[in-house]
């Protein structure tokens, strides 16, 4: 990574985390207890991927940046809240995130449910007061983000995710769900960047959505990699848990190096899909370039 880049990225985490305390309630307003958790599962962490996205999509289009970070806290906060969800019993039962105890284990699982809806609550309450945009494409992009979260998007992947534990799926199975499940909000974060600065035409959405697509699964491709490889101490999360669930990954049908194949190839198309605009996307092929090449 270029220093260039790396400066880039640690002043949109830093304003990120700024501009996401703004837009949390205080942990001194009533219910504490509740908005003291939403803060702990939101702040203080994690590598800020989605809102990265949203600012180097954004600058393609000089997009308005009221938007751009309220597009972004809007994402991480539906991400956050998919993560304290994820990691209940009910669902992976996990105890470590980010480097400290999960939200069910550091407070209680009814308020971890409670912190996960209410942060999904606040994603669309933020990006609703998004008020520099045009009405129209503010309702489009609210459209997009509810999609991404739902049936159709991250919800329904992690329902196929859940009920696929211990069986057999086919490659093609097992793309469409991180398609659904990590794939959706990946890229809605880059088209929400994009669209908080025009309307989109069919090329620019279809370019947009072939990068999408890729980076999506090289996202997941390399999760499954780390999984099998780093330890916990690296990830700042449980390793090795995908194979104790007896769970079906990209390392497990396919096998440890033609997964890393499989992630450099994507990671290619990635590129290649930003051809149409030139220079102008340096940005998010840094991105894609991250999210292969990253070792947590």
């Amino acid at each position: 990574m270029s220093a260039a880049f790396q400066d880039w990225m640690k002043t949109i985490q830093a304003g990120m985390e700024n501009d996401m305390s703004a837009y949390l309630p205080a942990a001194s307003a009533l219910p504490q207890k509740l908005h003291e958790a939403m803060r702990y599962a939101l702040l203080g962490g994690g590598k800020r991927v989605r809102p990265l996205l949203v600012y180097a999509a954004g600058n393609l289009f000089g997009a308005d940046a009221a938007a751009l970070s309220r597009a972004a806290a809007a994402l991480e906060m539906i991400h956050a809240y998919s993560l304290v969800h994820d990691d209940m019993p009910c669902m992976d039962d996990d105890a470590l995130r980010r480097g400290k105890p999960t939200v069910h284990i550091a407070y209680d699982e009814a308020t971890a449910l409670l912190v996960g809806d209410a942060l999904q609550a606040q994603a669309f309450a933020v990006l609703a007061e998004a008020d520099t945009l045009p009405p129209a494409r503010q309702v489009a992009m609210l459209r997009l983000l509810a999609q991404a979260a739902g049936s159709a998007g991250m919800c329904g992947g992690q329902a196929i995710d859940l009920a696929s534990v211990g069986l057999s799926l086919t490659l093609q199975q097992l793309e469409q769900m991180h398609q659904l499940k990590t794939g959706a909000l990946l890229r809605a974060s880059v088209v929400l960047g994009a669209l908080a600065g025009k309307d989109l035409d069919a090329a620019e959405l279809q370019a947009l959505n072939d990068y999408s697509r890729a980076i999506g699964l090289a996202f997941q491709v390399v999760d499954d990699i780390l999984d099998a490889t780093a330890d916990s101490a690296t990830l700042g999360k449980t390793a090795g848990k995908d194979a104790a669930d007896n769970k079906p990954t990209y390392v497990s049908i396919l096998g440890l190096e033609p997964s890393k194949a499989l992630a450099e190839k994507l990671r290619l198309e990635a590129h290649a899909a930003l051809a149409p605009f030139g220079d102008n996307a340096q940005r998010l092929r840094e991105l894609a370039d991250l999210i292969v090449q990253r070792k947590a």
